[in-house]
């Protein structure tokens, strides 16, 4: 079984340069690259007659050697070798390979072959066609031929033969991580079977069929592997504390919190006054209140005796969240410093030196709050704002700094339970349901681009009022898919439809400071309109902001629409959202009608998930997880299966220490080192 997971340079058919290559691409071992999936397939199966051929295209022929020539020798030293075939119908075509010696020596009067490649006209001989350099198959089988992701120095045909001697080593141990019952029950072929046929497949449904296993397959180890990272952390916790009432905080409130903070609360000084370390998701939908309730668990914590961090992703975030404690703690006497890496030296210098003897109680930063220079007192408590910027690795480095703190991780992308359970497999939840009192629904409508005029006017009489807008386009500079670009659509405002307001743009390729600038004066009101893309999606609160448009809004997932329509609705005001689209279907009027109907971040997260499956939600970019090759084929049948098999194991194998779980364990080991 170790030889699978040996690294792939051992193997006789990868080179040193060939394994510097696989390093490259992050494949390490041979059972690395039984997971580097085809991404397509060439169908060599049904070859046409050489008369329906089409001059100038690509064409799969099968056709018997009737002649070979003997080579043409140029003065620039190309050997040309040709030969004539007639196919079935004893329809002539001549093939010319050059300087191919071997491949020419290979073909065989009289034997058949499946020829693949561009038709040409033979120019010296009249209604006659001919094929240069053709991919070559023998006829004893008509497969269909895996082709590879790849990078600069390795090919698909180079690939093709690594996973064959991988395929050899998978047959000498017969690996499988599932028992033969729970493939019968579940209707999955044999992970050897799903290999086999996912790399050398001979009809497309034993694709399909093996792309079901590995997905599966994929999605329990990630399930095992979380729910065992969940299991490790229920050691006794270094911070025990007491459970003090938060009365005081919540009377000093100028607002009542709902239900739903109430309980999210009650949840956390429950976990902070256990045994065990807290390691808890409070995942609510954008405007829900989550920072009122990450405020009181810092609170509590501090009333213990204990610091409490706060990590953000922004700077421009991470001063948001600073002003927002000040304004709630400040009253408490409790020293709350701000940590970013655009603080001058001597600046960083003081405040570490609050940190690390005890009289900062509140720390609110960026990355900058995890980084060696930093030395906490006694940090009991580490908040990760919106988590999907954040990987595994960064929230337990963070947690490393006090030993083993209790966690609490905030998201506002609201994520089906049955999808949650599994990208949040490690934490408890919290969910917010509900919104804070005084909070207006945001009103969305959807409309063509042939009224685009007429939003701009309700745009205008939005500015007319003092309030701010946002503009939303997909692509940030011109593309032949005619997406509104950023850059050409400020410039068409700045002349025509919003002339007389102050625009400013922001997008993915601008620098961090420049971002954190623009931000910064669009929440000042220094500028009225920001046109920007999708990375506003997570930003500063502009409770000014009241109205958003959203260009070609059918290019965009719904929970992806849902979040950056949450940009607006943050005050008491009346806020609209404006959904522009140019390619009417009935599939994207659907969509669009559901988010015209509801505000409620869950339910519309839920039909994402049934419209677009599990792939939207999944990524190591989004979430830090390891990376979801197959989530594109998962719906929440499937997961609820998934869920089903991992309890029927850990049940009885909580750590898969059991000989029969070998397997399982080494697979769900590699996918987390």
């Amino acid at each position: 079984m170790q030889r699978l997971f040996q690294p792939i340079g051992d193997l006789k058919s990868v080179s040193k340069k060939r394994n510097a290559l696989y390093q490259k691409m992050g494949i390490h071992t041979p059972y690395e690259l039984l997971w580097h999936l085809p991404r397509l397939y060439q169908d060599y199966r049904e070859p046409v007659p050489v008369a329906e051929t089409v001059i100038g295209m690509s064409a799969t022929i099968k056709v018997k050697i009737t002649n070979k020539k003997n080579p043409v020798y140029t003065r620039s030293g190309m050997e040309i070798f040709q030969a004539e075939a007639v196919d079935d119908a004893n329809t002539k075509i001549n093939i010319t390979i050059f300087n191919q010696r071997f491949t020419f020596q290979g073909l065989s009067v009289g034997n058949d072959y499946i020829l693949s490649g561009k038709i040409k006209e033979d120019t010296y001989h009249e209604n006659c066609r001919m094929i240069q350099n053709p991919k070559i198959l023998s006829d004893e089988k008509n497969p269909l031929e895996a082709v590879y992701p790849q990078t600069a120095g390795l090919t698909s045909p180079m690939i093709r033969t690594n996973i064959k001697e991988c395929l050899g080593l998978l047959d000498a141990v017969n690996f499988e991580t599932l028992s033969l019952e729970l493939r019968d029950q579940y209707q999955i072929v044999s992970l050897t079977k799903a290999f086999h046929d996912v790399h050398q497949p001979e009809t497309m449904e034993q694709v399909v069929a093996a792309k079901h296993r590995l997905a599966f397959e994929e999605q329990l180890r990630l399930e095992l592997g979380l729910h065992m990272l969940k299991m490790q952390s229920r050691v006794k916790t270094d911070y025990p504390m007491q459970d003090i009432s938060i009365k005081p905080f919540l009377d000093s409130l100028p607002f009542q919190l709902t239900n739903a903070q109430l309980q999210a609360i009650t949840e956390i000084t429950q976990d902070l006054s256990g045994d065990m370390p807290m390691n808890r998701l409070l995942q609510g939908d954008v405007g829900s209140g989550k920072t009122a309730v990450a405020i009181a668990a810092c609170y509590f914590c501090v009333q213990n005796g204990y610091q409490s961090v706060l990590m953000a992703p922004t700077e421009i975030l991470a001063e948001q969240h600073y002003k927002t404690f000040c304004d709630f703690l400040g009253k408490f006497e409790i020293e709350i410093v701000l940590l970013t890496g655009s603080l001058t030296p001597k600046q960083k210098k003081l405040r570490y030196a609050k940190i690390a003897d005890g009289s900062a109680k509140v720390i609110i930063g960026t990355h900058a709050v995890f980084q060696k220079a930093v030395t906490y007192c006694n940090l009991g408590l580490v908040i990760t704002d919106e988590q999907h910027r954040f990987g595994v690795a960064q929230r337990d480095s963070l947690a490393e700094k006090g030993g083993m703190p209790h966690k609490l991780v905030m998201s506002a992308t609201p994520i089906p339970r049955t999808l949650g359970l599994v990208i949040y497999g490690d934490l408890e939840i919290s969910v917010l349901d509900a919104m804070p009192n005084g909070r207006l629904p945001v009103k969305t409508y959807a409309i063509t681009g042939k009224i685009r005029d007429r939003a701009m006017n309700f745009v205008k009489q939005e500015l007319q009022k003092g309030h701010q807008a946002y503009i939303v386009c997909p692509a940030i500079e011109d593309s032949a898919a005619e997406l509104k670009a950023v850059t050409a659509y400020a410039e068409l405002c700045k002349k025509d439809f919003l002339k007389d307001w102050k625009i400013a743009i922001l997008h993915g390729q601008m620098s961090a400071q420049e971002k954190d600038t623009v931000m910064g004066q669009f929440r000042n009101h220094e500028t009225d309109v920001l046109i920007c893309t999708t990375v506003v999606e997570v930003g500063v609160d502009v409770p000014n902001a009241t109205i958003m448009v959203i260009e070609d809004a059918d290019r965009f997932g719904l929970s992806q629409l849902h979040q950056l329509r949450g940009r607006v609705g943050r005050s008491d005001h009346q806020s609209y959202c404006v959904l522009v689209t140019e390619h009417v279907t009935e599939e994207s009027r659907e969509r669009l009608r559901l988010l015209c109907s509801t505000t409620d971040g869950f339910a519309i997260a839920e039909a994402d998930l049934q419209l677009r499956k599990a792939g939207d939600f999944f990524g190591n970019k989004q979430h830090g997880l390891p990376p979801m090759r197959l989530a594109g084929l998962i719906d929440s049948e499937m997961l609820d299966e998934i869920r089903q098999v991992r309890e029927t194991i850990t049940e009885q194998d909580q750590y898969l220490e059991h000989p029969e779980n070998q397997a399982l364990q080494i697979s769900v080991t590699q996918l987390f080192c």
